[in-house]
């Protein structure tokens, strides 16, 4: 074989790596549990469902959990796994609290319906907002974006004004998240979800705190740590050991939850350098 031939069949191969890329990337970000629309949600808190219609006829099916009284609500947004069947027992970590807690399933997940884009994922937080302000004014509303919802989240604080963000395991953005794992392929020119939270949060006007684990393999602290230097408003918190999944079992987190949500949190901005 001539390197003439070599190259073409490097070139070949390279190529067909990228529409494989571009074809299969829905399946690696997200890993969507569906319900029968007659499926009746059981959790131990008063609650009740709803359904927001989308600008392009969708669905967005969400869970709202009231108290009696309460401080405000967190808007939850979740991973990339399952549907708000089980991320809605996440509800009593902020509603013991003293906050009401909402969460949305995003298309294609539980019952919520539609194409599934980066763009309509962020009309559809957009949407939801707006429903929760029939309830709440802006100061009493809360972001909470964990993992793949971090990005989110971020874009729904710069587009709106609410009373804090909270980001849970936040990537830098899905592109450099992306990008570390296929450095050989043309990402910026593959990904359809580029998610730019590294963009987004230079606009939020509200403050912003980051908790991140040390031991995260899957999100590095890194991307933590580059996230608050880009907002002056920025708190960083480190969890000692923690990795991606398992932030709710250490009682440091509980503690920083509780104080950013009772404003005991220290108003300072910190930067740590990066190791």
């Amino acid at each position: 074989m001539s390197i003439l031939e070599w190259i073409g069949l490097v070139a070949l191969v390279y190529f067909g790596l990228c529409i494989v890329a571009y074809y299969t990337q829905e399946l690696f970000l997200f890993h969507p549990e569906k319900l029968d629309l007659d499926f009746k949600y059981q959790f131990e808190y008063p609650h009740y469902e709803i359904f927001l219609e989308a600008e392009d006829g969708a669905t967005i099916n969400g869970l709202h959990f009231k108290l009696p009284k309460s401080k405000g609500v967190i808007f939850y947004f979740k991973g990339n796994t399952r549907s708000i069947k089980g991320w809605g027992k996440y509800a009593r970590d902020f509603l013991s609290k003293g906050y009401d807690f909402f969460v949305i399933d995003y298309r294609g997940f539980g019952k919520s319906t539609g194409k599934r884009t980066e763009r309509n994922i962020e009309l559809d937080t957009q949407i939801a907002y707006k429903f929760l302000c029939t309830y709440y004014r802006e100061n009493e509303i809360i972001i909470y974006g964990r993992s793949i919802g971090s990005g989110f989240a971020a874009f729904l604080a710069a587009s709106n004004h609410p009373k804090k963000l909270i980001l849970d395991s936040p990537y830098y953005s899905m592109y450099h998240l992306t990008k570390t794992y296929l450095f050989f392929l043309p990402v910026a020119s593959i990904l359809n979800y580029p998610i730019r939270t590294d963009q987004f949060i230079q606009n939020v006007k509200c403050p912003i705190y980051i908790i991140h684990g040390t031991d995260d393999k899957l999100i590095p602290y890194r991307h933590a740590l580059k996230l608050s230097q880009l907002n002056k408003r920025s708190h960083l918190i480190r969890i000692i050991g923690g990795r991606h999944n398992n932030l709710p079992n250490f009682s440091q987190y509980h503690h920083v939850v509780y104080e950013i949500l009772n404003d005991h949190f220290e108003e300072t901005t910190f930067f740590e350098e990066l190791y």
